[in-house]
């Protein structure tokens, strides 16, 4: 079975499930590739030819030109990108010398794997933008639920969220609304 016929991207249900073992029963996993500067794209289109599947997960990124604010998409792990393929299958040595690659990462004589489960989760927070999306769901001016960390079970209001995960939750207490930093992935949206 072609890398190709594996089901890419995955759901976040699927991320977990029949996807994950059915890839780890073809022997097919995801490594790490070192891209030049600036050539995700030619890389991902260049691999797609060769019949490899990749990811690059994006954010946001504010760029300053000419005095000049923009934003704009760009890899969230600059100079790196997700190449899946099985080892044993595939001649995976040519992903070496694909345009826009620098190298895969290797451990010896072999590409390294990244950790079951990492990349899918990338896939599965990752919106209908292509953009990653750490909010769950939440956001600004809604109420959550804190459920970990010191200030956990307290109810505050959502003030702001930012493409790295990070979240200012406005918590009542001694009368007044103190602002607390946390991770996005410790909060709960009430309804």
């Amino acid at each position: 079975m072609a890398v190709s016929d594996v089901p890419m991207p995955m759901t976040a249900a699927g991320a977990d499930g029949e996807h994950e073992k059915v890839r780890a029963h073809l022997g097919i996993r995801w490594y790490v590739a070192g891209v030049l500067q600036g050539r995700e794209s030619v890389a991902e289109r260049h691999l797609r030819r060769q019949g490899f599947a990749s990811f690059v997960p994006r954010g946001e990124r504010t760029v300053r030109h000419a005095r000049q604010l923009s934003t704009r998409a760009a890899a969230y792990f600059p100079g790196y990108m997700f190449v899946a393929f099985d080892v044993t299958q595939q001649r995976w040595r040519s992903v070496n010398g694909t345009i826009g690659i620098s190298s895969l990462i290797m451990q010896g004589d072999r590409p390294s794997p990244v950790p079951l489960g990492l990349v899918e989760r990338f896939i599965a927070l990752t919106g209908t933008d292509g953009l990653l999306d750490f909010s769950g769901g939440l956001k600004p001016g809604s109420l959550v639920r804190i459920v970990s960390g010191p200030f956990a079970e307290l109810i505050g209001r959502l003030e702001r969220l930012d493409s790295t995960g990070r979240a200012r939750v406005l918590v009542s207490i001694m009368n007044g609304e103190i602002p607390v930093d946390l991770e996005s992935r410790g909060l709960v949206g009430i309804a």
